[in-house]
């Protein structure tokens, strides 16, 4: 077991690297030549110069200023100086509920940690349960393990001391639960209606349009929705599916870089072409000339690609059943998105559609009728991720015990028996080892995610955390108690009788906090402050800089700004307040190690999302649910813990006390979920008129239909350079997507509609007489 020096030993060497990290960090920013690296959102927002461009040729690359270097934790009082209005007007609210997070930690676990060290720690440690338990050889422990509850005899009337303060802790949480669910709910719907004008305001995802075989999706749609919404129906975009076109683009843009990198590089040494191999990855194949092979493959692509842009324009077979309809006013919006707009409830699916540069295109061309199959392959899919990925954590809580090394590799006997390279394997090495085992997973769950058919990149990342929160909670929680109590202690089970089992499970479970200390250290010591380093980003720019690199444009894609990465960051924030809320009642020990995490956190990602990360898109706080939903949930598993150890301890007693928490718990989340979550799944109607009724009086003249014509074109109908007449492609794929029809389906629809000026681009004004009718 780790002990007190173990804990030391690790702890030095988690602060040495995040000092170290820090303080790389705090002087590397400083230096001209990495001034994008470390302030990239400023200069996305056109608030900032690069420096390189003044002084003489030394200072252009190095900072020569030694003043700056006295000042150079500046960066902290910085990074805490923006309100939190600011704050939200300069990256979102996403962004500033992010960092709530982190303060919600503080506010949480700050007076549970000084209750439970002034109240619980003395009740703890003034007992000697351990100590006796030593000497029948049933249970290692150490020091640290004195100072939780497993150092409490059986019986003890001094649990009622624990379950006094589970009820204060409870409390406590909930209350500050609540407020803060009141307070982000307020943000939210305030956010909302002071926001800017966005397309998403104005537009419905509609999903599931059924075929028709006299008109096409487009004639379909807008006929539906003159019919059923009359006077709010304004424009709307059938979905494309251009993912193949897409990818050709994608493919031509990464041998336009190659291209540009030889032609670069033949230009600093003409004595000599570069050459390239045509297998794969440039590895294998044969040898030929490399600028003329990238050109003769870019003349190819370019090729394929208006072949494929004019078959996207023109085959009804890439029209999905699909489309975002736009309407003249937020409030009708809002109506048709929360409510059912056919008698079939499985067609004509509306719901809000995300802002454009949320979406996630590649998605939107799978079919609806595939998606409750892509989800449940997915489920199995997920469930035997965790099971297989069992064995390597399992594995790597062996690495902890090392008794358990010193049988199976008695070999090594005389290396770890050294007190240094004990501590190291004890204190650093099974968190480090944890921590590796996890680098790939949050790709594998979110590559999951785009298969299950989220269409937005704010959905896949809430799914893909989920994900991550279960993983973590069985595999990196469950299963490393599991590990460190029930195999670890095999052989104490089998020389043992039956009735003594629970209660050395119930003794153990405590114990491994010392485990989770280490991979709190490792994690969200070392791990946060190697986060502000950037070291990828910063060599990887350095890189583009110096052999891609050639215009301005060249250098800004060269930014690698990155986003607050909630799919990844919100999970271990929850893991953090899981193992926090088990433990505050159970080893008191571990709170001050998660409050240095929640500290450090919020000032590095406070200072990130200041100057690094530009947030992909705007979801207006739509997690924070989440994010209450899995406290609740950690908080409810931490009292059946306790009640369990409870029951292994001899305090059967106490149960009728213990189950009312569970209870309360579950129905504060039940008004906490009616009371405040419906600000975060509707937009109330009251307020989509007021915002509607104060831009009519400020913009009694806008043309809202203008403003919408291209927002939810697909965006390699925007951006493609081969393209001249990117402005006009709306109506040009509309025209021609369009199937004959015999259907008079005008005789139903109010023509021409008012608030689309004219009649439908996408119908003839007149239906055409049919002699055959």
């Amino acid at each position: 077991m780790a002990t007190f020096a173990d804990i030391g030993v690790a702890a030095g060497m988690n602060i040495l690297f995040a000092v170290a990290f820090l303080v790389a960090f705090a002087i590397l920013r400083l230096q001209p030549i990495n001034d994008r690296v470390y302030f990239p959102k400023w200069y996305l927002k056109g608030l900032r110069s690069s420096p390189m461009h003044q002084g003489s040729f030394v200072s252009k690359f190095v900072n020569l200023d030694w003043r700056s270097y006295i000042r150079f934790l500046n960066w902290v009082p910085d990074a805490l100086r923006m309100p939190e209005p600011e704050l939200i007007d300069h990256a979102g609210l996403d962004s500033a509920v992010y960092l709530r997070i982190y303060l919600l930690g503080l506010k949480i676990f700050v007076p549970v940690a000084l209750l439970s060290w002034a109240i619980l720690v003395p009740v703890n440690w003034t007992n000697n349960t351990l100590a006796k338990s030593e000497a029948t050889d049933e249970l290692q422990y150490s020091d640290i393990d004195k100072l939780s509850i497993s150092n409490i005899p059986n019986g003890s009337l001094r649990f009622w001391t624990h379950i006094v303060m589970a009820y204060a802790f409870t409390f406590w949480t909930c209350y500050t639960l609540r407020n803060e669910y009141a307070k982000i709910a307020t943000m939210r719907l305030h956010f909302l209606a002071s926001e800017r004008r966005r397309p998403d305001q104005f537009t419905v995802l509609v999903r599931n349009v059924p075929p028709d075989p006299d008109e096409s999706v487009s004639e379909s749609v807008e006929h539906f929705f003159l019919v059923n919404h009359p006077d709010h129906y304004l424009t709307h975009q059938v979905v494309i599916n251009a993912n193949k076109l897409a990818k050709l683009v994608k493919e031509k843009k990464s041998k336009q870089n190659w291209l540009d990198y030889y032609q670069l590089k033949y230009s600093r040494n003409q004595s000599r072409r570069p050459v390239t191999k045509t297998g794969f990855l440039g590895l294998c194949g044969e040898t030929v000339d490399a600028i003329d092979y990238k050109t003769a493959e870019i003349e190819r692509l370019t090729k394929e690609i208006a072949e494929e842009r004019e078959r996207v324009k023109t085959d009804p077979k890439c029209i999905m059943p699909a489309a975002f309809v736009s309407f003249r006013t937020r409030w009708g919006a809002a109506v048709c998105a929360q409510t059912e707009q056919s008698r079939n409830p499985t067609l004509w699916l509306t719901e809000w559609a995300p802002e454009p540069r949320d979406i996630y295109w590649d998605n939107l061309a799978i079919p609806y009728v595939s998606l409750s199959i892509r989800r449940l392959i997915i489920a199995v899919a997920f469930f035997f991720l965790i099971f297989f990925f069992t064995i390597p954590v399992t594995f790597v809580q062996s690495l902890a015990n090392i008794e358990g090394i010193r049988r199976r590799a008695p070999f090594l006997k005389a290396i770890i028996d050294i007190p240094f390279i004990k501590s190291v394997i004890q204190g650093f090495l099974p968190g480090i080892a944890l921590k590796i085992f996890l680098v790939l997973l949050p790709t594998i769950l979110m590559i999951m995610s785009k298969f299950e058919g989220f269409m937005s990149v704010s959905a896949l990342e809430r799914r893909s955390a989920t994900r991550y929160y279960i993983f973590n909670f069985v595999n990196v929680f469950l299963v490393s108690v599991i590990a460190g109590s029930a195999f670890q202690q095999l052989d104490s089970f089998l020389h043992q009788s039956a009735n003594y089992i629970p209660r050395t499970i119930g003794v153990a479970i405590p114990m491994k906090a010392t485990f989770f200390i280490t991979y709190v250290m490792v994690d969200g010591w070392a791990g946060v402050a190697g986060e502000i380093l950037r070291l990828k980003p910063l060599i990887f720019f350095h890189l583009k800089n110096f052999f891609l690199v050639k215009t301005e444009k060249d250098r800004e894609e060269a930014m690698d700004p990155g986003s607050i990465g909630f799919n990844t960051g919100e999970p271990q924030i929850q893991l953090y307040f899981l193992l926090g809320l088990v433990y505050a009642v159970v080893t008191p020990v571990f709170l001050p190690f998660i409050l240095v995490f929640f500290t450090l956190a919020y000032v590095v990602f406070r200072h990130q999302i200041i100057n690094v990360y530009n947030q992909e898109y705007e979801s207006a706080a739509a997690f924070w649910p989440d994010v209450h939903g899995r406290i609740i949930f950690a908080l409810v598993f931490s009292q059946l813990v306790l009640m369990g150890l409870m029951s292994t301890k001899g305090a059967a007693q106490s149960t009728p006390f213990l189950i009312a928490l569970p209870v309360l718990t579950i129905w504060f989340h039940i008004f906490c979920k009616g009371r405040y979550e419906p600000a975060f799944v509707r937009n109330p109607l009251q307020e989509a008129m007021m915002k509607d009724t104060l831009e009519r009086a400020r913009e009694p003249n806008l043309n809202l239909k203008s403003y919408l014509r291209n927002a939810y074109i697909h965006p390699i109908f925007k951006n493609d350079d081969d393209d001249n007449e990117d402005e006009h492609i709306d109506e040009k794929i509309e025209e021609n997507v369009l199937v004959p029809t015999k259907r008079r389906s005008r005789r139903n629809t109010p023509v021409p509609s008012k608030y689309s000026g004219t009649s439908s681009p996408s119908l003839p004004d007149v239906a055409p007489e049919n002699p055959g009718s």
